[in-house]
């Protein structure tokens, strides 16, 4: 009885950690991402990112012109 109940604790505490690990994860791939997008963004010349904001609005539907 006593074996089971530590083996219990020590699953429980290896999920916690287990899901600790994983919870940093999306974090890190947003700064990550936003990095760079934010260093693309900034060395492209302004006509590629014009092109890219207009073809952005048409894959939304949106009016543009």
């Amino acid at each position: 009885m006593i074996l089971s109940a530590s083996r219990e604790r020590s699953t429980a505490a290896a999920d916690r950690l287990r899901r600790s690990s994983y919870a940093a994860f999306p974090p890190i791939l947003a700064i990550v991402l936003g990095t760079f997008i934010v260093f693309v963004a900034g060395f492209a010349a302004p006509a590629t990112l014009h092109d890219a904001a207009h073809d952005a609005r048409h894959a939304f539907a949106l009016p543009c012109h």
